[in-house]
């Protein structure tokens, strides 16, 4: 379902509801302090930091090499390797796959690069019925939403609209609120699906170039259940994924789960190396504007992303304007930027939807440098003309305004006064301050003219 809306635009409906944001943001910030306390647990976790974030810059640095070892590895397990330049492709080879075995039916475990590729959509429309079996995907894709987080993909709903869902959906009892009830419903829902699907889509969040295996990590065990019951695994990737060796591995799940939800470690690391007898597997390696990121010496890092979303959880504009905002597959800091770089025009509104405050850096557990990204990024939109031309003529005049004292002098003193004498001039809905904000009490006086009075006084301190 695509979002036409700007960020600030779909901000501000999802704002109307005050209790229902407190409750998003103090959700949010809860599994950021998990994270913390979990983070603190273990010794060397700035050391594992940079370890990381060191083999991921190798990989960026040597990406043809070990996506050639991978495949040559993969080959020699049996994998069927193919490649697709981006989205469409990536779908078309799916659907392909879907038609070679005659199956018109597919599970589905958690997988951002088909939301990123809108696959679902592109199945149904070629009569392909997809269950996404992810507990948090399958309550979004029966309310014919889009997931809102990363991980946490039905984070904007509570229990009473999960309810309210399954009751439509599945048949529940109306009105019962109860998670235990609701998720044993959607457990009996799902067997049905893993029994009798003939093809299971996965995700991945890891390929060993040493060995040519993939791991995808889940806490339902899905991804696994839908394999292992289907004659076909479709496993779609991201070229990014690639680390080196088996004994890097160690490094990522250490830092993922803890990054993620503060647990020590996701339930289920799955390792899938070759198809089992008679059975087949493929992979799908995608670019769909990678290698252009890649190519990009200021945003190359955002590569490194492991989907953690420690950056949701901790930025103060996502947990306040919800996932839905940001109008792409991947929300929040990190994916303001990632977006421009698949369509500078249709998301330039993103990398302005952030503080510039560093929270999203500072957990980063691959050290991406995300809050300076945003910045370069809203360079290079202002630069290419991307940028509203309201906001440029507004910037235009501030910076003429800043960069002479006495202009902004007396832009300072009439913005007291109408403050002070005439406030309903800034108090009311044509201020975007004031529609989520109180007005501040005006000062008496700028802090020039204060020390013009009072800084020969600290002048004298200092140089006692």
């Amino acid at each position: 379902m695509k979002n036409n809306l700007s960020h600030s635009q779909a901000a501000e409906i999802f704002n109307k509801d005050e209790k229902r944001v407190d409750w998003h943001d103090e959700t949010l910030w809860f599994v950021r302090e998990k994270r913390d306390k979990s983070s603190h647990q273990i010794p060397g976790w700035e050391l594992l930091r940079e370890t990381a974030s060191q083999i991921k810059n190798n990989v960026l640095s040597n990406m043809h090499h070990y996506l050639q070892e991978f495949e040559a590895n993969a080959l020699k397990n049996g994998i069927i390797v193919h490649w697709a330049a981006d989205g469409e492709e990536h779908n078309k080879i799916v659907h392909s796959i879907m038609e070679k075995n005659g199956a018109t039916q597919m599970v589905k475990s958690k997988s951002m690069l088909t939301e990123e590729c809108h696959l679902n959509d592109y199945l149904s429309e070629k009569g392909i019925d997809v269950i996404d079996t992810d507990l948090g995907e399958r309550i979004v894709q029966l309310r014919n939403e889009p997931p809102s987080h990363i991980v946490l993909p039905a984070i904007h709903l509570k229990k009473q609209d999960v309810s309210e869902t399954f009751h439509e959906h599945l048949g529940t009892e109306k009105g019962n609120n109860d998670p235990q009830y609701l998720t044993e419903a959607a457990r009996l829902h799902l067997r049905d699906k893993f029994l009798t699907r003939k093809v299971a889509l996965t995700g991945v969040n890891f390929a060993i170039a040493e060995t040519g295996e993939i791991v995808v990590c889940t806490n339902e065990g899905n991804a696994d259940m839908g394999v292992h019951l289907a004659d076909v695994h479709i496993a779609c990737m991201g070229f990014e994924k690639i680390i080196p060796e088996r004994k890097h591995l160690g490094v990522f799940l250490r830092l993922l789960a803890r990054s993620a939800t503060g647990q020590p470690i996701t339930t289920f690391s799955s390792h899938f190396k070759k198809p089992r007898a008679g059975k087949e597997m493929h992979l799908v390696i995608v670019d769909n504007g990678r290698s252009t990121q890649l190519g990009r010496p200021d945003f190359r890092n955002s590569l490194k992303c492991i989907r953690c979303a420690a950056c949701m959880n901790t930025c103060p504009v996502y947990r306040r304007s919800g996932g839905h905002s940001y109008h792409t597959a991947v929300a929040g800091p990190i994916g303001s930027i990632l977006a421009p770089n698949l369509d500078m025009k249709q998301n330039a509104d993103l990398p302005f939807a952030s503080t510039l405050c560093g929270s999203c850096s500072n957990v980063c557990p691959v050290k991406i440098d995300i809050h300076d990204q945003l910045y370069k990024w809203r360079q290079v939109l202002v630069k290419e003309g991307y940028t509203p031309k309201a906001k440029t003529v507004a910037m235009k005049g501030m910076s003429a305004v800043l960069a002479n004292p006495v202009v902004f002098d007396l832009a300072g003193k009439a913005g007291r006064f109408v403050m002070k004498n005439a406030p309903f001039m800034v108090n009311n809905g044509l201020n975007a301050w004031y529609k989520q904000r109180e007005m501040p009490a005006p000062p008496t006086e700028s802090f020039r003219e204060w020390y013009k009075k009072n800084g020969t006084e600290f002048k004298e301190k200092d140089n006692e």
